[in-house]
């Protein structure tokens, strides 16, 4: 399954673990920290050289432009989505893209969170990443199960 994970930089050591732990279960993994292009913890950035830029004129940059296309498609074109919470607004975008491409949304709920009513985007909040894990692997049984049917139909 084609997995994107949504997050904040604050939570990069939770999506470096959840990528880890869902590619050991042979799951395709699209992670934003892995395609920063630049992009660093902090709103910081770095240009081609690896040298400080100014984290406005990255956005509007070449590598910007290559992050935003990496995120939104990730987000859109994924199987499912998973949101780490508590992030902010460009995961809430992300999240919000997901949700009217009719991507399936999991979210880990961590004390912090301040979404409001758009929490409802969320097909399913979970308190464990254990809990989550599980959930993800019964909807790829449940996606294959249906193709299986549906080719034999």
């Amino acid at each position: 399954m084609r997995i994107y994970i949504a997050s904040s930089w604050k939570n990069q050591h939770a999506v470096e673990m959840l990528t880890a732990l869902l590619r050991q279960e042979n799951h395709e993994v699209l992670s934003f920290i892995e395609n920063s292009h630049g992009e660093q913890k902090g709103h910081e950035a770095l240009d081609e050289d690896q040298k400080p830029m100014d984290f406005t004129d990255w956005i509007w940059s070449p590598r910007g432009s290559f992050s935003f296309i990496y995120d939104t498609d990730g987000a859109t074109l994924s199987d499912l989505v998973i949101y780490i919470s508590p992030s902010g607004s460009d995961a809430w975008a992300e999240i919000g893209a997901a949700w009217g491409k009719g991507v399936p949304i999991f979210g880990l709920w961590s004390k912090g969170e301040q979404s409001g009513l758009m929490r409802r985007m969320i097909t399913q909040w979970f308190d464990s990443y254990a809990d989550l894990l599980v959930a993800v692997e019964n909807v790829e049984t449940e996606t294959r199960y249906k193709a299986k049917k549906d080719h034999t139909d």
